[in-house]
């Protein structure tokens, strides 16, 4: 992990050179040649991946690219060569698939945030994280050792770096690249491998952080003599050095040089390294290079080096050599002779195996791929080759309004197993913390400018008045109704018996429920009216019997609440309804205010604000508040076969589909014919073009996919891993296949059960677990709203037979303050 990175953003000519030695570098969308170890930050309007191509073929080690480009890249271009640009207030619109298909994350922020960046960094475990802070502000050598110490790499501008002394605006190159280092030593010195371009070891020096800092800035070999102070390589015997790398070694606390040695060699001995004479392709260079410049008139050395025609033909000649060996000895034995002719041509034309090198990662970096047919007179003539198939554009198309709204399709085999979640989480610790610190001031000041609405107070409290509660007669009555069907389901759930088991004579357990005592309920709300999320909250927490049920729903500019959600606020015996939304209402229900209740637990969905916000203060062991579940974006996975009515399977893909783009919507088809499929990609297309948010259908629909299935058998066991937040089983014996149903947050059986109902009125709870969570929580039901409380009764006698066990498990574990307390006990039966 480098120390830093530099992102050359503006003309720097003479700090690359020094940039270079100690890392890699970022250049923006560079012209010309790249340099050895180079990143990419691609930035652009559109998608177009030959640019990330040509940047990676070119020597690039990796690519910088917003989230946009990366979703294209995935399976196109390796995991290890992508990083995800992205604004630190936008990590929750990070896929999962996303977050698997790149190796790093930098991430650009205003403010410098070490908890939040620690934070994010967990989201990204698998990955590299590079932090870029777009403040004016010169990096300090704190915040990079900061960084590195949660394994963050800070990105500078090459604006804020320079080869002079650091200061307020700009810091020195070397200052930040010894940021980190330390020495263990008791003269403050750093054990300093020196070695040749291709890693040999030449010798074992010291260094200090003045001779490091020279080296850095002139690329000579400086080093810290113990008892003479500086140690200027080869200033007075002419062995000098070209450095051409500075490392630093996992703990920080010894670095590792490259060099080019000139002269006699790095050892006082006159010789290459200290560690004795080299062995392999580097003797064998050192003697080729020898013999260019001293060999004898006439020697075949000699007549190598000076007749090309000559060489053409031994390297031609060990080339069959090496074709026609069968035996491992042989082979090596050829392989040896062709590169030696190989390497007498290299060094004749001045080129090192240092070059070779660069050139085999150069070529090892390509991500496009020749087809690998050999040239024409060194293939057989049964051997013709062939084109290779044209490669398709990657490009995605220009959307038309006209086109169909199509799902892609693809065969199960190939779809991944990783379940697709969006852990959402935006920049919410500011607002968080100052709604605790400031309580309603700050709620005001948010609301004022979140919802443009300027109010005097935050909550309402009963009685409510009745001209905040005038709907229309006919959701008045369709609301009572929903109540009814959606009470009778929930009243049954309610666990109202205690549980008593006599473990043993004398030991009697029991585990009895108790309501939460105050619970707050978020509602989605501003210009949206969501009365049923109020119902589906409100009532499991009535029918559990919590004393305190906290709505909290975003004002209308004007500072009313919607009139549905007010109606439903008491029906369910409301205590308040907190007129405020996102980040900041989580926090006021969390902490308190002067006029909000603080509650013990926080229900209800939202946008990445109010997620990411449930998921602060739940951790927060000050806040001591707890959550229902993760959310996500809506999900409807649908299993439909020949019995499936086309009109309605379309139908329930939609209605998911509108949520919002980044909906998911997934149709496995059992056994389906292609008729039957384009029939329902039809009615999707028709009856999407009919819907006042077809720009929002045509996006979901467009990411969602077809997945075709050869059984039923097969179409579950894909369901059940996928974990879905609703499952539509459109199968002609749908009721069967409940039974194998292991995962899903509430299934809708038979082709008259549309999700709709669901989230409305049947009863169930449309509060549901998304992204693979299914497979952990359920959905929100009145046990959500219930704790469990256990209690043991033990006699006299009981104690007695219990007792020895409890006291020998304890002595075991070495506490023997518990053993006492039952010893003691048994004691006083005895006397």
């Amino acid at each position: 992990m480098p120390v830093f990175l530099p992102l050359l953003d503006q003309e720097t000519d003479a700090l690359l050179p020094i940039l270079e030695r100690i890392g890699p570098v970022i250049l923006s969308s560079p012209s010309g040649p790249l340099p050895e170890h180079s990143y990419v930050l691609v930035e652009g309007p559109s998608f177009d991946l030959s640019i990330i191509t040509t940047y990676l073929d070119n020597g690039a080690e990796k690519v910088i690219v917003p989230l946009a480009w990366a979703k294209e890249l995935v399976g196109i271009i390796p995991n290890d060569r992508i990083i995800l640009l992205l604004d630190i207030g936008s990590v929750s619109a990070v896929s999962d698939t996303v977050r698997n298909a790149v190796s790093g994350v930098l991430l650009k922020s205003p403010a410098f945030d070490l908890d939040l960046i620690a934070s994010i960094s967990k989201f990204f475990e698998k990955s590299d994280i590079y932090f870029l802070s777009t403040g004016s502000n010169a990096p300090s050598k704190l915040s990079i050792r900061q960084l590195l110490g949660i394994k963050a790499t800070l990105v500078i501008p090459s604006a804020q770096l320079t080869p002079g002394p650091s200061s307020s605006a700009k810091i020195n190159v070397a200052d930040a690249f010894m940021a980190p280092l330390s020495s263990d030593r008791p003269d403050g010195l750093f054990p300093t491998v020196v070695c040749s371009e291709t890693g040999q070891a030449l010798g074992l020096v010291y260094s200090s952080t003045e001779s490091v800092k020279e080296s850095i800035l002139t690329g000579k070999g400086v080093y810290q003599s113990r008892k003479h102070g500086l140690w200027r390589k080869g200033e007075t015997s002419g062995a000098t050095q070209v450095v051409t790398s500075i490392r630093l070694d996992c703990d920080s606390d010894s670095l590792e040089f490259r060099v080019v040695q000139h002269g006699s060699g790095f050892c006082h001995l006159e010789r290459q390294s200290c560690f004795g004479e080299t062995k392999g392709l580097s003797a064998l260079e050192d003697t080729l290079k020898s013999r260019l410049a001293s060999a004898p008139e006439g020697s075949y050395t000699k007549r190598l080096f000076s007749d090309p025609i000559l060489l053409r033909s031994k390297i031609m000649e060990e080339a069959d050599e090496l074709c026609s060996a069968e035996t491992k000895e042989d082979v090596a034995f050829e392989a040896a002779d062709l590169f030696y002719f190989a390497l007498t041509k290299c060094i004749a034309s001045g080129v090192t195996i240092a070059d070779i090198e660069r050139s085999l990662d150069r070529k090892a970096k390509r991500v496009t791929r020749r087809p690998g047919n050999a040239k024409p007179q060194w293939s057989p003539p049964s051997a013709s080759s062939q084109s290779a198939p044209p490669q398709a554009s990657s490009s995605p198309p220009p959307i038309d309004p006209d086109a169909p709204i199509r799902m892609r399709s693809s065969t199960l085999t190939s779809i991944s197993k990783t379940a697709r979640k969006d852990l959402l989480r935006q920049k919410v610790k500011p607002i968080v913390s100052k709604v605790r610190s400031e309580g309603d001031k700050a709620l005001l000041e948010f609301t004022a400018k979140f919802d443009k609405a300027q109010m005097s107070s935050t909550c309402m409290f009963p009685p409510f008045a009745r001209e905040t509660m005038q709907i229309d007669a006919q959701v008045k009555n369709a609301i009572d109704k929903a109540y009814a069907n959606i009470y009778k389901f929930h009243d049954a759930q309610a666990d109202r018996e205690t549980l008593v088991v006599e473990t043993m004579p004398g030991v009697v357990c029991s585990r009895f429920a108790r309501p939460i005592a105050r619970v707050g309920l978020y509602i989605p709300g501003g210009t949206a009216i969501l009365p049923s999320t109020a119902l589906m909250l409100g009532i499991p927490a009535k029918v559990a019997g919590c004393k305190e049920i906290v709505f909290a729903t975003p004002p209308r500019p004007d500072g009313t609440i919607s009139p549905e959600v007010m109606y439903v606020a008491s029906l369910v015996g409301a205590s308040a309804v907190l007129k405020a939304g996102g980040a900041q209402a989580v926090a006021a229900m969390a902490y308190g205010t002067e006029t909000c209740p603080k509650v013990d637990k926080i229900f209800g969905p939202g946008n990445q604000w109010v997620t990411a916000a449930k998921m602060l203060v739940q951790n927060d062991t000050d806040a001591l508040v707890s959550i229902d579940m993760p959310a996500g974006p809506s999900e409807v996975l649908v299993i439909a076969d020949y019995t499936a009515n086309s009109a309605f399977v379309a139908a329930d893909l939609l209605s998911q589909a509108e949520h919002g783009v980044d909906s998911q919507v997934v149709l496995v088809a059992v056994n389906l014919t292609e008729e039957h499929l384009q029939q329902i990609e039809a009615e999707v297309d028709s009856q999407a073009k009919a819907l006042p948010r077809v720009d929002i259908v045509r996006e979901s629909i467009r990411k969602s996919i077809i997945v075709k299935a050869t059984s039923v058998e097969e179409a579950i066991a894909f369901s059940n891993d996928y974990a879905p937040e609703h499952l539509i089983i459109h199968l002609g014996n749908a009721p069967a296949a409940v039974a194998s149903i292991e995962n899903a947050g509430s299934v809708f059986v038979g082709s008259f059960t549309p999700e709709s109902c669901g989230d409305y009125a049947s009863g169930t709870n449309h509060t549901l677990p998304t992204n693979g969570y299914a497979r952990q929580f359920s959905g929100v039901n009145t046990l959500s709203f219930q704790k469990h409380i256990t209690s043991q009764e033990i006699t006299a006698a009981g104690l007695k037979d219990l007792g020895p066990i409890v006291a020998t498990l304890a002595d075991c574990e070495g506490l023997q303050a518990h053993a006492n307390a039952v010893r003691i006990r048994l004691r006083a039966q005895q006397a």
